[in-house]
């Protein structure tokens, strides 16, 4: 089950005065964000996530990041959207620079958390990889095998994923169960499977800025 956005948001969202952050994230990075925020103790930024399930409708991520923008501006010094491109073909970055707010750097959360750099460098060698990140090895079944239909059409999963060889599971945590799960997801879309540690990529240092 997916938790609630309030389960995955700072409660009671209020203005902290000068040098405020507001970061308005994409649900699927809630629990990294929370856990640099308790890191770091960067108390002086309070978190807003929008629905994870917006990736399902790319079109619909600009709209919803300016209508959380317009909600909460006044309150904060600063406004960071916590979303890369995600889908929505440049969309998103115009309506931020439109709105005079910034946001994360690279095409997709994949690209943040393995290093945009390094994920463009290797990005020809892998043309035929499928990736997931902490959060989808635990959604897996609400975002990929559900979406798509294989759970009602599984003969869908060779069309879908022939021209695929091999899943990426870009972790963020060292956690024994997510690596079974991820291997055990590889397996129902019959590729290889790769695990790569890349902690929390570039996101740590585009938050750690805003301090």
């Amino acid at each position: 089950m997916l938790p609630s956005d309030e389960e995955l948001t700072d409660k009671g969202l209020a203005p902290k005065g000068a040098g405020s952050v507001l970061l308005l994230a994409c649900g699927a990075l809630a629990r990294e964000i929370l856990a640099l925020k308790a890191a770091n103790g960067w108390t002086h930024m309070d978190l807003h996530c929008l629905p994870a399930d917006l990736h399902l409708w790319p079109e619909r991520i600009p709209d919803a990041v300016e209508a959380a923008v317009t909600r909460y501006r006044d309150a904060y010094e600063t406004v960071f959207v916590v979303y890369a491109d995600c889908g929505t073909g440049g969309l998103l970055q115009a309506r931020c620079k439109a709105l005079g707010v910034e946001m994360v750097p690279g095409p997709h959360c994949y690209a943040f958390f393995d290093g945009v750099e390094a994920f463009a460098a290797q990005a020809d060698q892998e043309l035929t990889t499928f990736y997931l990140t902490d959060f989808l090895v635990r959604q897996f079944d609400a975002f990929v095998w559900k979406p798509m239909g294989f759970d009602r059409h599984p003969e869908l999963i060779p069309m879908m994923f022939g021209n695929y060889t091999r899943l990426i599971y870009l972790a963020q945590t060292d956690d024994a169960a997510l690596d079974a799960k991820a291997r055990g997801c590889a397996a129902r879309l019959g590729l290889a499977y790769e695990r790569r540690v890349t902690g929390y990529g570039d996101l740590a240092g585009a938050l750690a800025r805003l301090g």
